[in-house]
């Protein structure tokens, strides 16, 4: 790929995920902060950092590895949601928000994995 990652819708909204979880979990009990709003804060921040690294990536496979890591930290973000919800460390309206910018995030990095699965077929076919 090798683009500024500032560019890139997913990246941005990555950065949106980031700042929400964030604020989310500002408000979870102290004795949460390391066992589970530390956790969920890296799995966030995750998502936007493996895009930046996979923006960088010359060789597409490369930047899917990255893109597959942040669709799989999208998956473990939204089950440790999940999880703050069911201890109603967050409200259920702000269950939803959250849940709602995870799935907007999920589709995004799909449709880029997709994008890059075409451009390697494409590129196949042209070989043969």
């Amino acid at each position: 790929m090798n683009r500024d990652c500032t560019e890139l819708a997913i990246w941005r909204e990555g950065k949106k995920l980031v700042q929400l979880t964030y604020i989310l979990t500002a408000n979870f009990p102290k004795e949460e902060i390391l066992a589970l709003a530390g956790p969920i804060r890296r799995i966030a921040t995750s998502v936007s950092f493996n895009i930046a690294e996979g923006s960088r990536r010359e060789a597409s496979e490369d930047t899917l590895q990255f893109l597959h890591i942040a669709g799989k930290s999208l998956y473990t973000l939204e089950t440790q949601f999940h999880s703050a919800s069911d201890q109603d460390f967050i409200s259920k309206e702000d269950f939803k928000i959250i849940i709602k910018k995870i799935l907007l995030c999920k589709k995004l990095v799909r449709g880029f994995i997709n994008y890059y699965k075409l451009i390697d077929n494409e590129k196949f076919r042209t070989i043969i």
